[in-house]
């Protein structure tokens, strides 16, 4: 489980876990009824445009901020979900597109540039796919028939691995949570081919038809591969995967990183999992047997070692000739891809058509070779003085949380002063890494199946040489496009690509407080991620330990368990509520974030004056957070709601924007809002 907080787009008055809300009636903001309507292609017509001016923003600001945008925006037949970030991000791909589209069209001799023409030229040529059929996969699916006995099962499974396909368990390389510095090896619970652990499990007759698509699915799958029982080995496969279902933890009980803390050594696991013989699979990836392992949990390897010796072992086979071809689906010919999409997309998203292969192609190109291809991204579109603008902001952002913490009362001055000395010593990465990545030793053919093959396992090969070495600390772990941003506990550091700093987070002629709103909220939510329930037990250094004092933390749970109960009650299907626990760390990170954002906006106010009104009607405090409310303007298909609620860390758009915001004094002040409003409820939640 990656321990980097990963967020789609972190204090003030004394912090309660649930206090009640101010009494005291602010003066009315002005009256936007009375301005006339702004003229198009301005700032005003921009904003004003999302809006729905008639809703009250005391009783739902998500609809007042973005109304206008969800009533008259469809959700593009291609995708499940779209918002703010899909559009930007498909703006982005746009860009991608031209470049690639570029390089294969003027044959430069740049072996990068010629690297690139060749991934996506290969993608984009259908008729070579189909010509090709699965001889992209043939390899990995002669090692799982050649497994003669379990003794050969994991040497097969290592070279697998080394393919990206993270069948039966997931296996990766990161920093030491003892020794943040050094790199060890990581073995944590997987090999599920749904989403969820939940999926398998739960009762209920839509479940049970869910699964009964998916054997169906996976017959489909094998039935290309010529599996003359393609019915009876999914009947074995879902069996086997329910299993290993039923030995995983579910995932908000692996928020906490103490669970996620085993570390052993090779004779440690052979000992732990004794029906895996680790030797073999060690000398199938050509390295020696770590010295430490960090294994987690614990209790799914010891039933993952049963499982694996109880099963016989043509099932176990059936099982990884499955995981083989679902891990490639989409690179493999039409008829695959086609299966593909009308279950994971279609079915289980409620996605209605495949995206064009231009976009997959140009996604897949990202994926494998993300920072070559960066390169030029950033040279189209992160030219100018937008890196300085970033980097002075955050600057504001972190001066911000530094002048909360008198403030929190239920903090004790020594935690106080390591959370300032952790804040410091946080590293901040804008835009593109300060070294490239060198992909020249990675070899592509026209076989474009094989290609994304390769560029998995030299991806994979490139981490495993990593074990034992020195943590890389300038390395990043998303591409410069990409439209997100992520806080990493274990190297304490905030990561913003180029991709998100574009509108509508961030523009260096956009008026600052609509900045502010935007890429500064973001900025404070990932800075708050170092300090909400996973990232406040990692040190400065990136170490997991306990540097707060016991009463802090019994403080700290008090207010964390307002905002994860907060969240419970969020309903966004019928039936269908959000996870307080599982979404917790992004809540409080949202929470925290909007409150560093206002108060750096007004500091910057104060100190650099803040203007008239950049947009007709709205005061810039109101315009801050309108700014803020439409980055995450979104709809999503019902199926793709009900996945989301079971899966992600983040809840859903409506309740980042209200959430947040309902337990904000400075924003009932900024639209004044009623004691009772919906709002403005009587009792609210405050973490930071």
């Amino acid at each position: 489980m990656s321990r980097v907080a990963v967020s789609i787009i972190v204090p003030l008055a004394v912090a309660l876990a649930c206090n009640p809300g101010p009494t005291a009636t602010p003066p009315k903001a002005p009256d936007s009824e009375a301005v006339p309507a702004p003229e198009p292609g301005t700032l005003s017509a921009e904003v004003l445009g999302v809006m729905d001016e008639a809703a009250d923003p005391c009783q739902d600001f998500y609809r007042f901020a973005c109304g206008e945008w969800l009533d008259s925006t469809d959700i593009p037949s291609d995708q499940s979900r779209y918002g703010r970030f899909n559009a930007l991000r498909d703006q982005n791909q746009a860009t991608l597109h031209e470049i690639l589209e570029g390089a294969v069209a003027n044959a430069n001799p740049d072996p990068e540039v010629a690297r690139l023409a060749a991934f996506y030229g290969a993608c984009m040529d259908e008729t070579a796919v189909q010509s090709n059929g699965t001889k992209g996969i043939a390899p990995q699916l002669e090692r799982v028939a050649g497994i003669g006995n379990k003794k050969q099962l994991m040497a097969a499974l290592g070279q697998l691995h080394l393919d990206g396909v993270d069948a039966l368990l997931d296996f990766g390389v990161s920093s030491d949570y003892d020794q943040p510095d050094i790199n060890i090896a990581h073995f944590s619970q997987g090999g599920l081919g749904l989403p969820d652990r939940d999926y398998y499990l739960r009762d209920g007759e839509e479940a049970a038809e869910l699964r009964t698509a998916y054997r169906e699915h996976i017959a489909t799958m094998l039935g290309l591969l010529g599996n003359d029982d393609a019915k009876g080995a999914a009947e074995r496969i879902i069996a086997f995967e329910t299993e290993l279902a039923n030995a995983s933890t579910p995932r908000d009980q692996l928020r906490d990183p103490k669970k996620r803390h085993n570390e052993v050594d090779a004779k440690g696991l052979a000992k732990m999992m004794p029906a895996l013989p680790w030797a073999k699979f060690w000398k199938s990836l050509a390295i020696a047997p770590p010295s430490v392992i960090n294994v987690a949990p614990e209790s799914f390897m010891v039933s993952l070692s049963e499982l694996v010796d109880t099963t016989p072992l043509p099932t176990i086979k059936e099982y990884l000739t499955w995981h083989v071809v679902h891990t490639s689906a989409r690179a493999l010919p039409e008829p695959f891809v086609q299966a593909h999409f009308t279950f994971y997309d279609q079915r289980l998203r409620g996605q209605a058509e495949l995206a064009p292969r231009w976009k997959r192609c140009v996604d897949g190109t990202d994926g494998a070779l993300g920072e070559s291809l960066g390169r030029y991204y950033v040279e189209q579109r992160f030219a100018g003085d937008s890196k300085d603008i970033a980097e002075s902001m955050i600057r504001a952002i972190e001066d911000a949380f530094a002048a909360g913490l008198p403030s929190l009362a239920w903090m004790d001055e020594g935690t106080q002063k390591r959370a300032l000395e952790k804040m410091h010593a946080i590293v901040n990465k804008i835009g593109y890494p300060e070294r490239w990545k060198d992909y020249s030793a990675l070899s592509l053919t026209e076989d474009y199946t094989a290609n994304v093959i390769a560029a998995r396992r030299f991806e994979k090969q490139r981490r495993l040489d990593m074990i034992g070495k020195p943590v890389d600390k300038k390395e990043w772990h998303m591409s410069p496009p990409t439209v997100n941003a992520y806080y990493n506990p274990s190297v304490n550091e905030m990561v913003f690509p180029a991709g998100i700093l574009q509108q509508p987070f961030f523009d260096s002629d956009y008026p600052m407080a609509m900045n502010f709103g935007g890429i500064g909220m973001v900025m404070g939510h990932e800075l708050t991620h170092g300090f909400d329930d996973q990232g406040r037990k990692y040190d400065g250094s990136g170490r997991l330990t306990e540097w707060w004092d016991e009463k802090a933390v019994e403080r700290f749970e008090e207010r964390a368990q307002c905002v994860s109960d907060l969240y419970d009650q969020y309903e966004v299907q019928p039936g269908v509520t959000l996870n307080g626990k599982l979404t917790l760390g992004e809540n409080i990170a949202d929470f925290g974030g909007i409150k560093d954002a206002y108060r750096a906006w007004r500091s910057y106010a104060e100190q650099n004056g803040e203007g008239e009104p950049a947009v007709d009607g709205l005061t810039n405090d109101q315009l801050f957070f309108v700014a803020y409310g439409q980055i995450w303007c979104t709809k999503a298909t019902p199926e793709a709601e009900r996945v989301l609620a079971l899966t992600d860390p983040h809840s859903h758009a409506r309740y980042r924007v209200n959430g947040p915001l309902s337990n904000l004094p400075e924003f009932w002040e900024t639209f004044s809002c009623e004691p009772g409003a919906a709002m403005r409820p009587q009792n609210t939640c405050e973490v930071w």
